[in-house]
């Protein structure tokens, strides 16, 4: 088991280090970044400086030297809109982000899995084919779409809901379901398959067989036999969750570290983007190596390779 750990952690940090790698080359793909991040009608002399002011004039493993060392003091540079730390900016929205992802995630879970447990238990059934359609639909919404379809309906024609905003509970209720609507279908789908299969095992037949109540049947043999590619899925949703509210957050003007990130590529604040993305993508690979852990202790059978 630790030498499963220490490989695990080893691939986390090689990863981790690609993203550092990424995350300095997403500064020169538009080609001078001095030029790129400068206005239209900025002189040479400007240019210029700005080279010198960022390093841009040394050479390229020069610049990464100097960029590594001061990502891992957490240094990115400072903000040229905001003129403070791009990660400190970056670490005062994420916690907008965390509390929209956790909000998703908690409501995926809350109705995904009860409603693709029952699919599966009521199979094909009206309920059974209803929820697998609404589910199918749920998976193809494009996010943006269904943001502006909840406040062209919940706030300008009924008026029930704030349309933009974080100051109370309500202003969190659309941007929840927008970014937890893909999630929570994908995980009923993935429930009612899984629990299909396990419901056909022998096992279950036998214990059936012994006069074992349906409801022990399903909460003590297949729920919990169900639950090992679930938790891998969530850790996975949890992850996507976290990085992939940039859409949501635009839509409903919510101060997280999504919006941020798309108000940075506009203004061409490329410190704050190599912020957002390495801290994103680090969480990313934090979540999946705690799901690998955890999977290991789910399923005995894993071996530790």
């Amino acid at each position: 088991m630790s030498g499963f750990l220490v490989r695990r952690l080893i691939q986390s940090v090689i990863l981790l280090k690609c993203v550092l790698v990424f995350v300095f080359l997403l500064l020169h793909l538009s080609g001078d970044p001095a030029r790129v991040m400068l206005p239209d009608d900025a002189t040479e002399a400007d240019i210029a400086q700005l080279r010198n002011e960022m390093g841009l004039d040394k050479p390229l493993f020069t610049q990464y030297v100097i960029y590594f060392k001061g990502a891992l003091r957490g240094d990115f540079g400072e903000s040229f809109g905001h003129g403070e730390s791009a990660f400190k900016i970056v670490l005062e929205h994420m916690p907008a982000t965390i509390q929209l992802a956790s909000a998703a995630f908690i409501f995926s879970i809350i109705i995904g899995l009860p409603i693709g447990c029952i699919a599966a238990i009521k199979e094909n059934t009206f309920y059974d084919q209803g929820v697998m359609a609404i589910a199918v639909i749920g998976q193809a919404i494009p996010d943006f779409w269904l943001g502006l379809m909840l406040i062209l309906f919940f706030s300008v024609h009924l008026q029930w809901l704030p349309p933009f905003g974080y100051e109370q509970w309500l202003h969190l209720i659309m941007p929840m379901f927008t970014a937890a609507m893909f999630h929570t279908a994908r995980l009923a789908r993935l429930m009612r398959s899984e629990m299909l299969e396990v419901l056909r095992q022998d096992y279950i037949v036998t214990a059936r067989s012994k006069g074992v109540s349906e409801i022990g049947v399903v909460f003590s043999h297949a729920m919990k036999n169900s639950s090992i590619p679930i938790v891998t899925v969530l850790g996975i949703d949890l992850a996507l969750t976290l990085g992939g509210t940039v859409i949501t957050e635009t839509v409903f003007a919510w101060p997280g570290v999504g919006r941020l990130t798309v108000e940075a590529i506009h203004e061409r604040d490329f410190p704050i983007v190599q912020a957002a993305v390495f801290l994103l993508a680090s969480i990313f690979v934090v979540i999946n190596l705690i799901v690998d852990i955890l999977y290991v202790y789910l399923d005995p059978r894993i071996e530790y390779k």
